[in-house]
């Protein structure tokens, strides 16, 4: 097998690739390339959080210990946001306890970022819950929070004239 003429390239990039790596390891994420760790980094460095380690639980807290639920979108696949894929009334309390912080990402280039409280997403929490009932109890897979709901209710907190842009 004969490599492909921009592989040159690659190898060129590829140790910027390993100092986001390296920035990343720092704050916890081990695979830039995994669960859109890259996209989490850039999302906990923008807003001072730390990641929480481990699959259970929130995925970040403030200087404070106060923990959020953290999503990202890329608007050029999907115009919502996923939440759990098993979701039942436990995870919905959990969802209840906390604010949210939802990215939204074209490609690879953040474009906003929205903070929202429980309460205004409980429309969706109380939906879910019961339909969780009705269906005698079965886990919904995966429900979805729309972008434009987010940005019609979300508070805007990228940009603004404190952040810096990415280009």
């Amino acid at each position: 097998m004969k490599p492909h003429p921009d592989f040159e390239e690659l190898r060129r990039l590829f140790p910027a690739v390993q100092k986001y790596q390296e920035l990343a390891t720092r704050h916890g994420i081990s695979d830039i390339f995994q669960d859109n760790g890259g996209k989490l980094l850039q999302v906990l460095l923008l807003t001072g959080l730390t990641g929480i380690k481990g699959r259970e639980g929130n995925d970040a807290r403030d200087a404070t210990g106060r923990e959020y639920e953290l999503k990202s979108v890329n608007i050029e696949l999907t115009l919502s946001f996923s939440t759990h894929h098993h979701l039942n009334p436990v995870i919905i309390a959990k969802y209840r306890k906390v604010d949210w912080i939802f990215a939204i990402y074209r490609n690879i280039e953040l474009q906003e970022v929205y903070l929202m409280t429980p309460v205004q997403l409980e429309p969706y929490f109380g939906a879910w819950e019961k339909k969780w009932h009705e269906k005698g109890g079965k886990d919904a897979n995966n429900p979805k929070i729309p972008v434009n709901f987010v940005k019609k209710t979300g508070k805007l907190i990228y940009p603004d004239a404190t952040a810096c842009s990415s280009g």
